[in-house]
């Protein structure tokens, strides 16, 4: 037993040798680390406190030609000189709608269907009662063939005293009787065709289509719904399937104050500005000058067409006119491109034109295209700045990309 305790004791760690300074090395470690983070929060101080001024100016819009020689300007707004509220003949139950708001149709194009049961169903029996009156007609003419020739078989025998003239006669009006219920058979025909023509009107109506083509605006009925063409009363009967605007027939309507209504003439060049999109010169002319005035907001209505089409045209947008003057050349389509900057403001190195731009009191750096020189003091930027952008004049010393600035 005592040998077995002296090996157990044997096989026990003595943890008295063992040496601390295997963790030595952290403390080091962590006292370096420490000291670069002191570092770099201390250098972003220092960076916070050094803010660079600089001097700033805003990116403005070119000046616009039609601006300049306007004799008159005024506001109004898009209309549409087509435009109708697809509805149905007749009252009925929506069971399709082929629309939707934006889509494009065509004239005679399918919007709706309307339930053509009871319509199915009357045409149906009025087809079936112009077959009816056909085979009437057919028999009516069978038996007045039979009738004609027993009528003259025995006009021949009377002749040759065979018969009696009471048989002539009584064959004569048989033949006479046929011949009336022939014409009533006609007569028959003619008002069941006619019956059908108007239970396939009627089958008709129940599909709604077109008036003529252009762009779907609004869609106000839904499958399950009633529509009338008169309103009803209630909530639960709609007048329309969809609004269809002719986006073709697109123009402008300003009220012009009646002071200045004699600067406006037909055919007049106008300039027009949509609110949507103010660096676009639009070309247009006055088509009227509606020949009332509004005794109350004292204006005169005046027409004005677009010289060209474009999607982005659309009812009911604000747009702003320039009356041109008779020696002003009409602006040409399109948007004045571009924004003008000082020549102060413009950089440059190896990788081309650039600028600092101001946002949120930190400068970045923006790469420009430039276009024609608009002065001794200013360029023209096509391409990196956008009109409202705030950019370095100057500065008292080199910027780098993120730097903060403080503004003079």
């Amino acid at each position: 037993m005592a040998d077995r305790s002296d090996r157990l004791s044997e096989l026990k760690i003595d943890r008295s040798n063992v040496d601390d300074g295997g963790r030595g090395w952290l403390l080091p470690l962590l006292a370096v680390g420490l000291i670069a983070v002191v570092a770099v929060v201390w250098l972003l101080l220092d960076n916070m406190n050094g803010a660079v001024e600089v001097e700033t100016e805003i990116a403005r819009r070119p000046p616009s030609a039609a601006a300049a020689s306007s004799v008159l300007d005024a506001s109004g707004y898009v209309t549409a000189r087509r435009e109708a509220t697809v509805s149905s003949e007749v009252t009925g139950k929506v069971v399709e709608v082929l629309i939707e708001e934006g889509m494009s149709v065509e004239a005679g194009q399918v919007v709706a269907r309307l339930d053509d049961t009871t319509q199915r169903a009357q045409l149906a029996l009025a087809n079936a009662q112009l077959q009816s009156a056909r085979a009437a007609l057919a028999e009516t003419e069978a038996q007045l063939r039979a009738a004609r020739l027993e009528r003259d078989r025995l006009r021949e025998l009377s002749l040759r005293q065979l018969v009696s003239t009471s048989s002539v006669d009584e064959a004569e009006a048989n033949y006479d009787a046929l011949a009336a219920r022939l014409a009533t058979g006609r007569e028959n025909v003619k008002v069941a065709e006619k019956s059908v023509a108007l239970s396939q009107d009627a089958l008709n109506d129940m599909t709604i289509r077109a008036p003529f083509g252009g762009m779907v605006v609004s869609k106000n009925a839904q499958p399950g719904e009633m529509i009338s063409p008169i309103s009803a009363g209630g909530g639960f009967t709609r007048t329309g399937i969809c609004t269809i605007v002719d986006m073709d027939s697109l123009e402008i309507e300003v009220d012009v104050n009646e002071a200045y209504i004699q600067r406006v003439k037909q055919g007049q060049a106008v300039s027009a500005t949509l609110d949507a999109y103010p660096n676009w010169q639009i070309p247009a002319d006055v088509i009227a000058i509606v020949p009332t005035a509004d005794r109350q907001k004292a204006t005169v209505r005046v027409r004005i067409g677009f010289r060209e089409r474009d999607e982005r045209i659309l009812r009911d947008m604000g747009v702003k006119v320039a009356f041109l003057g008779s020696e002003a050349p009409p602006e040409p389509s399109g948007e004045q491109p571009g924004v003008l900057i000082s020549r102060a403001a413009l950089q440059q190195d190896a990788d081309g034109n650039f600028v600092w731009r101001v946002a949120n009191n930190k400068v970045e750096r923006r790469s420009v295209t430039l276009g024609s020189p608009a002065d001794r003091e200013r360029v023209l930027v096509l391409e990196g700045l956008r009109p409202g952008d705030t950019i370095v004049r100057s500065a008292t010393e080199a910027l780098t990309g993120g730097q903060e600035i403080t503004k003079k």
